[in-house]
Formats: C-alpha cells, sequence, structure tokens
C-alpha cells in the first residue's frame, strides 16, 4: 500500500491534475480518515495505526516553501498544488489555516498553478472547512454512489453518514466545484447499477458541478475482489449526462 511520509512530495504525473505537487497533512506513519474505502491506496484503516499526529501549519508552511522554492529554481513545472496523502485532509485542525499560506506561496512561486484539494466532503457543514475550500481552485468532492446503502459498502464511513446531508452541504457551492466519483464493482456490490446509478445522475444534476470527474481503480487495492471498468463502460454509464452537456472527464 502507498504511504506518504513527507508533508510535500512530488511532484507526480496525475492522471486528473496533470503535474501535481503533493500535500500531506495527515499523520506521515500511517493513515487517518473517517472513510475506509475499498479502493484507497493507502490501505485498510486498520493498518495504518503507525501515529496519530498531524503536522502543524508552521511545519506545513516552511515543508511547503522550501519544496516549492526549490522546484521553481530548477524550473520544474508544477500544474497543480493537492491536498490528499494518507486520508482526509479536512481533518486537520489547522486545515483553513493551511490553506491560506498555500495560497500565499503559491502566488510567491506558482502563480499559474491551481491549488486542489481531495475530500470526501463529510465536513463540508462546517463553515471554517466550506470557506477554505471556496477560496481554493478545485475543491474536489466525492460522492462515489448514489444510496447511503453503496456508500457504505464501498467507502466504510467512520460514524454516522447521510448522503443527503452531503448533497444539502454541497449546494453551497452554487455549482462552483468538481464531483469525483469512481465507479467500482465487486461480488457484492457494483456502484453502476441502474437504480444507483440513476440516483447519482440525478445529484448531478442537482448539483450542477462544473466540472465531473470518474474514473476506476489504477493502483493496488485492500479489497482484493474489486472489478473494474474501461473508459468505454464508463462513457456509456454517463451518456446521459454527457448528452445534457455535463462536463465530464473520464479516466481509465
Amino acid at each position: 500500500m502507498l504511504h506518504f511520509d513527507d508533508i510535500v512530495f512530488g511532484p507526480i504525473v496525475s492522471r486528473r491534475l496533470g503535474s501535481s505537487l503533493g500535500v500531506n497533512i495527515l499523520p506521515s506513519k500511517g493513515k487517518l480518515c473517517n472513510f475506509d474505502c475499498v479502493y484507497c491506496e493507502c490501505g485498510w484503516n486498520k493498518d495504518g495505526l503507525g501515529d496519530r499526529k498531524f503536522p502543524l501549519l508552521p511545519e506545513v508552511s516552511a515543508a511547503l516553501e522550501d519544496k516549492m522554492s526549490r522546484l521553481s529554481a530548477e524550473g520544474v513545472p508544477v500544474d497543480s498544488i493537492t491536498f490528499s496523502g494518507n486520508g482526509e485532509p479536512t481533518l486537520n485542525p489547522d486545515f483553513a489555516k493551511i490553506v491560506e499560506v498555500t495560497l500565499e506561496l503559491r502566488d510567491r512561486y506558482y502563480p499559474q498553478a491551481k491549488v486542489s484539494v481531495l475530500s470526501n466532503a463529510t465536513l463540508i457543514w462546517r463553515d471554517d472547512v466550506f470557506e477554505a475550500l471556496s477560496k481554493v481552485d478545485n475543491p474536489i468532492m466525492k460522492i462515489d454512489a448514489g444510496t447511503d446503502s453503496l456508500v457504505s459498502a464501498v467507502n466504510k464511513p467512520v460514524g454516522k453518514y447521510s448522503l443527503d446531508r452531503i448533497v444539502d452541504g454541497l449546494r453551497r457551492f452554487n455549482g462552483d466545484f468538481v464531483l469525483q466519483t469512481m465507479f467500482v464493482g465487486s461480488d457484492d456490490f457494483d456502484t453502476t447499477v441502474q437504480d444507483a446509478l440513476g440516483r447519482w445522475m440525478d445529484i448531478v444534476r442537482e448539483l450542477a458541478p462544473r466540472e465531473i470527474m470518474i474514473y476506476t481503480i489504477d493502483r493496488e487495492t485492500p479489497d482484493k475482489t474489486l472489478r473494474k471498468y474501461t473508459v468505454g463502460q464508463m462513457s456509456a454509464f454517463v451518456k446521459p449526462l454527457l448528452d445534457e452537456g455535463f462536463n465530464i472527464q473520464i479516466r481509465g
């Protein structure tokens, strides 16, 4: 399984974001997430208990400035400064302040780069988290399935989860966000079954995100029974939305 030991890593080539400089504001020796997704490249939560220490704002700021200044001096291109790493980034108590510092450093060293946050949207109801996400270029919010039961099977939320509550929170963006969805199946579930897929498409229509990122498994997964889909299959799944003019990226 993949883990990120450094606060700032890369840049790496991302299927969706180009040359992406990663920012991990989760514990460096483990995994900390309120989802336990069957496809997570970091493995199961139970196997990532190395530590529970969040990097603090001064540590993140210093790591970002050191890395970005060196890369800029070397002429290394960066398309996106991306919060991802060992779990859900909005869990870091300093998340909002870290976003502010990141935007300042981006403007100084890579003004053309986008700041992106990959999030499961579970903390979108918190004003500080929403306001921080509203300031970045790409708030990339996850909804993998159209029903609570399928979200439970695929994402395995820790604690109470309500898809309706997530949708209510995402309405606050007024469409100015990116929706991210993993299409995946196994013998036990499939996020593309007709009823659930139709509900997911209704959510897309309701929220009208400016962009939708559709993808499937590409790396080692903790659940070894998963079934991936081809670009052609995924294009067929979302054809009604494509026909309606939604901006959809599809990556195999």
